[in-house]
């Protein structure tokens, strides 16, 4: 999940570089959806990990 996030943030830089902003404003706005995604489920993993014990 994360690799698409940096993906898709890659594609936005090269989009805004090269002049595209429709393009690069909508990566950026999914990548961006895809790190929080990510960190949720990083925390919930985390959490299950220490409920569950060792």
């Amino acid at each position: 999940m994360l690799s698409w996030a940096l993906t898709f943030f890659i594609v936005a830089i090269i989009a805004g570089v090269v002049g595209f902003g429709g393009i690069a404003s909508a990566s950026a706005g999914i990548a961006q959806i895809l790190f929080f995604v990510f960190l949720v489920l990083f925390a919930i993993s985390l959490i299950a990990r220490v409920a569950r014990g060792r």
